[in-house]
């Protein structure tokens, strides 16, 4: 920390903008009633800063808290779907097993972050995770024997895929009945870290394959609706009929043609 003295409120600010907890807490001793509007906005964003850091760690340690109360200090997995809802693609899962450290910073429902964030995050989750299996339950699959069967099917793929004997597979929403030692969690992706990683690693995953699908069936706006009814996806739908990625059981509302490709 620099030292006392005077210090012109441009090079405090720049000090207090860096600053952690304990020089946080000196400068706020020091400079607490310094007049200078610069420095009292200084001290109020970086106390606002660590505040905010510190709500998110306790956030995210209680999300690896609820994993070790719902799993035991075995191998947990954490199982997460996404493209349910979609028109287009397939339904994609994740079953991911986080060890309790290192902790992944910013775990959440991936529905809560940016592209960007996820992106970041799923590369964290593939460096320090125990198992990853990834499952897809492709379109025509989905129309011959319905979603809650093919989320069945999804599921115990990427749980097997993962390559290891869970001691707990912890799913985020209802019971699926696709494992004995099963245990279901309602919003588990914003509650329970491994649930969370496996929403992130499914979406990551997902959207991948509907941006390369957007070159391959062109037309359909798949890069930007990832697969999902936006109203330029349904125009398309009608105007250009089904492609081989469509779920036609899905799309009885916008067009009667058969698949184009």
């Amino acid at each position: 920390m620099a030292d006392a003295g005077f210090i012109r409120a441009t090079e405090l600010s720049a000090l207090i903008a860096g600053a952690n907890e304990e020089e946080l807490e000196e400068y706020e001793r020091r400079y607490g009633d310094d007049p200078r509007k610069q420095v009292k906005s200084s001290l109020a964003r970086a106390r606002r800063r660590l505040n905010k850091s510190k709500a998110e760690h306790k956030r995210v340690d209680a999300m690896y808290a609820l994993q070790e109360e719902l799993g035991g200090s075995g191998v947990v997995l954490g199982v997460d779907e996404v493209g349910r809802g979609a028109v287009a693609g397939p339904l994609t899962v994740a079953a991911v097993s986080l060890p309790p450290e290192p902790r992944i910073w910013g775990l959440n429902d991936s529905k809560q972050l940016t592209p960007a964030r996820r992106e970041v995050l799923a590369q964290q989750i593939e460096d320090v995770a125990l198992a990853v299996g990834v499952a897809h339950i492709e379109p025509q699959e989905i129309d011959r024997v319905g979603m809650a069967r093919a989320l069945r099917s999804a599921m115990a793929q990427a749980i097997q895929n993962a390559g290891v004997n869970a001691s707990a597979v912890l799913i985020d929403g209802n019971p699926v009945h696709v494992h004995d030692r099963e245990v279901c969690v309602v919003k588990g992706d914003a509650k329970v870290a491994c649930i969370a990683a496996a929403s992130i690693v499914a979406k990551v995953t997902r959207d991948a394959l509907m941006v390369g699908y957007d070159d391959l069936y062109p037309g359909y706006h798949l890069r930007e609706c990832k697969g999902y009814a936006s109203s330029e996806h349904i125009e398309a739908i009608r105007r250009l009929g089904l492609s081989d990625i469509h779920r036609a059981s899905f799309c009885g509302n916008f067009v009667e043609t058969p698949r184009l490709f």
